[in-house]
């Protein structure tokens, strides 16, 4: 699976907002980084290649075999790789500048004590930086294949692409989380880009069989991935045309900061 996610995923939509959020970590000139949920460790390359080297790099995921992948594909420069739990993270108390994390909020099991505890290894005035995708109508290749899968299933249509990675884009949710973690400021920006594929096959593979979009498919129908898949394509062909496609992506690009107004509980 990690290097299915690598192969498709990462270079579909990840890409393009893994260079942004190193660029705005550039911007922090931060001594040492943290980046929680790493995945196969597109933002940890971006990192790499665009922070110092005197700057420390410390990338974790709670999944080992994502570790593992980012560890064999390497990165420029030496980074310290491991796994944790960002709801338990085996750091001290303020041992880092900024925090960073791409599109994985959403799946944090209680986001807001997922919040307390990167403020909680953050030093004062240091920033927790993370995207999170806009709804999924901003994003084209994920609506459409929703839309196509979801007319197999009218009675009950698969939704997770619309409920999760594209269901926590409210502002006003996101600040609120913040807040009630301690954070004391929140900047929210808009950043708009262009998915592109070489044929309408790929995005649909991507999504119906890279994403838990297909253990949803599975549930409704055991023998129902190619199907589904090949429902994606045809619509995925018909809204973009054959060859190259391209399509638009949405996200939000939230900055959070907390002060050492704020207690943080012991390690």
């Amino acid at each position: 699976m990690a290097e299915f996610y690598e192969s498709t995923l990462v270079p579909l939509i990840f890409l393009p907002y893994a260079q942004d959020i190193a660029e705005r970590t550039r911007g922090l000139a931060p001594g040492d980084v943290l980046e929680v949920a790493c995945g196969t460790g597109a933002v940890t390359r971006a990192l790499a290649e665009t922070l110092p080297r005197e700057c420390v790099i410390v990338a974790t995921d709670l999944n080992d075999a994502m570790i593992t992948h980012g560890k064999r594909v390497g990165t420029s420069r030496p980074v310290t790789w491991r796994q944790a739990d960002v709801m338990s993270l085996p750091f001290p108390n303020r041992s880092f500048d900024v925090v960073v994390c791409q599109f994985a909020v959403m799946f944090f099991p209680d986001r807001v004590g997922a919040y307390r505890e990167i403020r909680r290894v953050l030093r004062p005035g240091g920033a927790f930086l993370f995207n999170v995708w806009n709804s999924i109508e901003r994003n084209e290749f994920a609506d459409v294949v929703t839309t196509a899968v979801g007319t197999l299933y009218p009675d009950d249509p698969p939704l997770f692409l619309t409920r999760t990675p594209h269901g926590h884009g409210s502002p006003n949710e996101i600040e609120a989380e913040l807040r009630e973690a301690g954070f004391e400021t929140c900047v929210l920006t808009q950043r708009d880009d262009i998915s592109v594929a070489t044929n309408p096959t790929l995005p649909a593979i991507a999504y119906c069989q890279g994403t838990p979009l297909r253990n949803e498919i599975l549930a409704r129908d055991p023998d129902g991935l190619d199907r589904a898949t090949a429902v994606a394509v045809e619509a995925l062909r018909s809204r973009f045309g054959d060859g190259p496609i391209e399509g638009r992506i949405s996200g939000v690009i939230v900055m959070a900061r907390w002060l050492a107004s704020h207690p943080v509980r012991a390690l």
